[in-house]
């Protein structure tokens, strides 16, 4: 007897479709030789800190400093808990079912059908090391790409021996193990230091400051002029407009109209005109974040829920499996695409088969293909409004690719000289016959090229044009997607690469692959959910804000030294995806996390940092200078408890760019006045200053050095 042990109840329901004639049992199906049964999603979820320091009981609910940071020797998993710490009836009874099926003797082998990723292959995987109690079976892994039932009866014939998964596990618990350093230990010290819940973690950290840098640079930004050269004069009845990449300051007008007096008197000559019929080609099939790209800025939809709708559609085995960072096709799919190829012709679509290294690429494929659609075709009113929008997304795009009519185009290039002072260079591209772009979003419209030849003059007047420099843009769930997935790439070139399926994206896939990217295909919309759900940053359409909770987050964590940046995670990063090949172990990876994490405690008593300490929240920091009270740490600042009878000492932990620390709080306290502090920010001129603080009439005031 095979034992098939699902991650969701749904994905059982496909299977048992797939084999066929199942009974439905208590907690399982059977039939045809075969046992399925499920999780729910994670079962199992790590221990807090307290099973590790013998202090579990009454203590749970309480976090301490005592405890931290806490270093597990081995990591440990139980049945998963809700927010009351309780673990739910239907998850005990769901395992037993489990444990008692892993367990009978007619069960010869025990097949892990977690997700088709890493973190569904630990999910089965922690299920079966806990309720399995003797030796002997056999362990396969079923993988399925999609849950068709054409698809589940192919993988159970070919199914490998769970041992080959042994690497994916290894980076699957060593992600684990390093997310739940990170969250318990830095989420519980930075809650001790402010007394405010922050969720510091390893991905939502760096996500959270991206927006928040971004957000500051737009509300910082302060406009500025220059002047620009341009000419728009016409030839042959024609406007010509040239635009020099030459550009001078507001102050330097002069200059400018120096230079367009110069090009005026040098004159504009058509060096090349050139003309050939091209193909363009389709946009390539979409990983799913490309995906979501596309859906934010089409339907406004957020990454959860277009997430939500696409995980449906595949469960449903409309969609191949959607947690793909490829937009590729592997070598071994060709006869599969055939097959949904003539799905598409029969119901009307003049498609073809290709053969393309733009299509079928191996070498940009970690562990899944891109998102297609799978032999499944949805009739009329099986889909929602918010489904359909999704799938055709999808099948539009593979028609696109697969298109049997090409999309001819006429490219044009003309290049004009001014003397040897400056180049132009215009392009032009107009569509001959639509092909593809009948069935796929496609908006370039026509640009047509004046009518000029080589050697001829072109009638220029080049004069300063006065233009103002414009803040960068908020970060869109399209452009946070693309410095996700890669986030050295420079964003200008990002923003110039097109959606032509021929364009070179090796660097994005040396990324992925080496493990740059922030959070992963699997985890990057849940994480950037959380940080919507804990109020740091807001989604409106599909544009994001940060919010004052995400301002304190990020300005805490400078205050406590703590450094979770890209630069920090992509190192993890790195070090996972060497867990994943094989060149690092588990207990390497997270021995490199602990280092990171050991660090924040240091600095903690460090007397170095005596300066940046700004203890923690209800610490008593000294006896007030002007009524006489306790001085205490509160959530973002230092302030007397007398403040019910009208004392007025009060001074922020971060002012002016500078954290205000406990010793100057002890200066101000025992003396009236700290030492010179250096290095503050003024917010308005964004200049820097130095300056004491005093106490002056009962309050805390800037004293600037004379």
């Amino acid at each position: 007897m095979v034992l098939i042990i699902a991650e969701k109840p749904s994905l059982a329901r496909n299977i048992a479709a797939g084999i066929g004639q199942m009974k439905k049992q208590n907690g399982y199906l059977e039939g045809n030789g075969y046992l399925i049964t499920w999780a729910f999603g994670h079962l199992f979820s790590l221990c807090d800190v307290e099973t590790y320091t013998g202090k579990n009981g009454e203590e749970k609910a309480r976090w301490t400093l005592d405890n931290l940071p806490c270093f597990p020797k081995e990591f440990r998993f139980e049945l998963r808990r809700d927010e009351h710490k309780k673990v739910d009836s239907g998850v005990v009874r769901q395992f037993e079912i489990i444990k008692w099926l892993c367990n009978r003797p007619d069960v010869d082998t025990i097949v892990n059908a977690g997700d088709a990723d890493r973190e569904g292959e630990i999910i089965v995987r922690i299920c079966v090391g806990a309720a399995y109690t003797g030796q002997g079976k056999s362990f396969k892994r079923l993988w399925l790409p999609d849950q068709t039932p054409e698809t589940v009866q192919k993988a159970l014939g070919e199914m490998k021996e769970e041992k080959e998964y042994d690497l994916l596990a290894a980076e699957g618990y060593a992600r684990t193990y390093i997310d739940w350093l990170y969250g318990v230990n830095l989420t519980r010290y930075a809650t001790l230091k402010t007394g405010t819940l922050l969720r510091v973690g390893r991905v939502i950290v760096p996500i959270v400051k991206a927006i928040y840098d971004r957000d500051l640079a737009i509300r910082n930004f302060k406009p500025g002029k220059y002047f620009a050269l341009q000419s728009k004069e016409k030839t042959h009845g024609e406007v010509v407009e040239l635009v020099s990449k030459n550009k001078y300051e507001e102050n330097d007008k002069a200059s400018a109209e120096e230079c367009c007096r110069l090009y005026n008197e040098t004159g504009a000559r058509v060096r090349s005109v050139k003309s050939k019929e091209d193909v363009l080609f389709a946009g390539k099939l979409y990983s799913l974040s490309k995906l979501q790209n596309v859906l934010g800025k089409k339907y406004k939809m957020s990454m959860q829920e277009s997430l939500n709708l696409i995980q449906g559609l595949y469960e449903k085995g409309y969609l191949t499996y959607p947690r793909t960072n490829s937009e590729y096709l592997a070598t071994a799919e060709k006869d599969k695409m055939k097959q949904i190829l003539a799905n598409c012709k029969k119901i009307g679509y003049p498609v073809r088969f290709k053969d393309s290294k733009y299509i079928f690429d191996d070498s940009k494929i970690e562990s899944h293909s891109a998102l297609t659609p799978t032999y499944k075709i949805p009739g009329k009113g099986q889909l929602s409004e918010k489904e359909l929008q999704v799938y055709s997304t999808v099948f539009r795009r593979f028609v696109a690719v697969f298109c049997a009519e090409d999309c001819k185009v006429s490219k044009s290039e003309i290049v004009i000289d001014v003397g040897e002072l400056e180049s132009f260079t215009l392009k032009g591209m107009v569509i001959l016959e639509p092909g593809w772009t009948k069935y796929d979003d496609y908006n370039q419209k026509d640009k047509v090229l004046p009518k000029l030849t080589e050697g001829e003059a072109v009638n220029i007047n080049f004069s300063p044009v006065e233009r103002e420099t414009t803040p960068p843009k908020h970060y869109t769930i399209e452009t946070l997607n693309n410095y996700l997935k890669n986030p050295f790439k420079d964003e200008k070139k990002a923003a110039k690469e097109g959606e032509e399926g021929t364009e070179d994206d090796s660097e994005d896939y040396r990324a992925i692959f080496e493990g740059l990217e922030l959070g992963t295909e699997a985890t990057r919309t849940g994480i950037i959910d959380n940080a919507r759900k804990s109020r740091y940053i807001d989604l409106k359409k599909d544009v994001y804000y940060i919010l004052p909770e995400g301002e304190f987050l990020i300005e805490a964590l400078s205050q406590m030294q703590i450094s979770m940046d890209k630069y920090k995670t992509s190192q993890l990063g790195q070090a996972l995806k060497k867990v994943f090949h094989g060149e690092m172990s588990v207990d390497g990876a997270v021995e490199l996390a602990e280092v990171e994490i050991a660090d924040v405690f240091r600095k903690k008593d460090d007397p170095m940092s005596k300066d940046s300490e700004t203890g923690f929240f209800g610490d008593v920091v000294a006896k007030c200078p002007v009524c006489g009270k306790e001085i205490k740490r509160f959530r973002n600042f230092y302030g007397c408890t007398g403040y019910k009878e009208g004392c007025k000492f009060s001074v922020n932990t971060f002012l002016c760019s500078k954290t205000i620390s406990l010793t100057h709080v002890k200066e101000l306290a025992e003396q009236g006045k700290t030492s010179l502090i250096t290095g503050f920010v003024s917010p308005k001129s964004g200049k820097s200053f130095d300056a004491f603080l005093a106490v002056k009439d009962g309050k805390v005031v800037f004293e600037f050095p004379r």
